[in-house]
């Protein structure tokens, strides 16, 4: 009798920390600073939080390396700093890649997240060619929703994947803001692309006066694609 509520003590532990873990496959983000550079997945422990990156070369004699200062940051602007990386070379020391299309995957383990955190930043904090993402969001059902968006826009559907957006940005509360860019960028632009300037302007001129994070990057890429209002 001892042994067996030994062992269902140690089920329940197990299932409890088991129910506590998350993953997000291709979390959406606003912006980020290397085009061949993802993340692949999120994995949100009890112990850690992991991010499985990858990234491919497209040079002769690539190299890439991790910076011993990458930070997770909260919305709140609370920094958390990488603890362990997993299968690249922290810099200055780096991996050569032997072509162009090679592709590299590893892995960034950070402290565990705060309860209830649904968006953070991931940024390398260095000299040079540093990496970063701009409001990786974690909320499966609201990637599940902008990926269908992003799905009807490649079909060609452009006012459908318009009407998604705007749906999305209706929705989104003040706990998801940090996807804000993505969608009010999409949303000027399918309008544009639908040929209704009108709504392209009036978005557009929403957006600035949003309260959206990195708000000033954002409007800087409307603006280097030649949208401004």
């Amino acid at each position: 009798m001892i042994k067996r509520t030994f062992f269902t003590g140690v089920l329940i532990l197990l299932l409890t920390g088991l129910s506590h873990s998350q993953t997000y496959i291709h979390p959406n983000y606003s912006l980020k600073s290397h085009e061949t550079l993802n993340i692949v997945k999120v994995e949100v422990r009890p112990e850690a939080t992991l991010f499985y990156m990858s990234i491919e070369n497209r040079i002769s004699n690539g190299t890439f390396c991790a910076d011993r200062n990458i930070y997770i940051i909260y919305p709140d602007g609370t920094k958390v700093k990488l603890e362990t990386a997993s299968g690249i070379p922290v810099c200055p020391d780096s991996y050569k890649f032997k072509a162009a299309g090679e592709k590299l995957e590893f892995l960034l383990s950070f402290p565990p997240l705060k309860s209830g955190t649904k968006w953070i930043d991931l940024i390398e904090d260095c000299q040079d060619n540093c990496f970063s993402f701009y409001g990786v969001t974690l909320d499966n059902d609201l990637n599940k929703r902008i990926d269908d968006a992003f799905a009807l826009g490649e079909n060609d559907e452009s006012a459908r994947a318009l009407i998604s957006f705007i749906n999305i940005a209706d929705g989104i509360d003040k706990n998801n803001l940090g996807i804000e860019g993505l969608i009010y960028i999409n949303i000027i632009k399918l309008a544009m692309e639908t040929g209704d300037e009108g709504a392209a302007e009036s978005w557009y001129k929403k957006f600035k006066l949003s309260n959206a994070p990195r708000l000033s990057q954002y409007i800087k890429y409307l603006n280097d694609l030649g949208i401004n209002y």
